[in-house]
């Protein structure tokens, strides 16, 4: 088992659930993300997920859009995304998946994505819009997870496809539209999620929206583990690089709740 399919299977076994939270690597820099990153773990996230910044995030509120727009102004490239994960990886051991656009893996080459991304340390993909049957033929460089999103709007038929090929975890998206703090929590969450749980034993993670302590016990009492993403990009864009300690802090207040 890779480091992702170790950390479940802990989490399962000591019956805990999973945190997980996301920033965009190259906000403020790539210098921060590594301590950004450090911090998170040290909080107590189980797999941290890193954006891979795009000048056309589509399933992006304005919160992570500017992010993006932040972290391309500093100069982040897909290379040195990497770079920053080979950083991070000399102090932890902790699970990285990279959360991106298929442009620019595509840009970069796409099998040479999947052979450096792995070589640096990162443990899974999130390609929001790569559907499974437009992926070419697995080879070596398709070893590396690729983990599938399901949205309120999934049939049973779809969720089956997508789960078929599906490695990691499962990330349900909890409302329709983009990614951004929500008031509530979907109230068909607990019937989506035992639906996906007929089509596969894949650990489920839920995210988009969802931004407090609350929220996330809501959600880790049917889900495997939650994601929280836009409440701790706006922490760093009210704080920049003065922004670790308060994410650390913040974090704490995520894994407190949900364990």
């Amino acid at each position: 088992m890779n480091r992702l399919d170790r950390t479940f299977e802990t989490l399962r076994s000591n019956n805990r659930k999973g945190f997980i939270p996301y920033i965009c690597a190259g906000d403020p820099d790539l210098s921060a993300t590594v301590e950004l990153s450090l911090a998170l773990a040290e909080a107590g996230a189980d797999v941290v997920e890193l954006g891979v910044p795009f000048s056309d995030p589509l399933a992006d509120g304005i919160v992570n859009q500017l992010a993006a727009q932040r972290a391309l102004a500093s100069g982040a490239s897909v290379r040195g995304v990497l770079n920053c994960v080979e950083q991070i990886r000399k102090q932890t051991q902790i699970p990285i998946v990279l959360y991106t656009y298929l442009n620019p893996v595509v840009q970069f080459g796409f099998e040479r994505f999947h052979v450096e991304a792995a070589s640096s340390g990162v443990d899974g993909l999130l390609l929001l819009d790569l559907p499974p049957e437009e992926e070419p033929e697995p080879n070596s460089a398709s070893r590396l997870p690729h983990i599938r999103l399901i949205a309120p709007t999934t049939s049973p038929e779809r969720i089956g496809e997508i789960a078929r090929n599906a490695q990691g975890f499962l990330y349900y998206v909890s409302r329709e539209g983009v990614t951004g703090v929500q008031q509530n929590v979907a109230a068909s969450l607990q019937e989506r999620i035992s639906l996906i749980r007929l089509k596969s034993d894949l650990p489920i993670a839920v995210g988009f929206g969802i931004s407090t302590p609350e929220q996330a016990k809501a959600v880790v009492q049917h889900a495997d583990a939650v994601v929280i993403g836009s409440a701790i990009v706006d922490i760093i864009a009210n704080s920049g690089r003065g922004a670790v300690n308060k994410v650390r802090d913040f974090g704490r207040t995520i894994a407190l709740a949900i364990n």
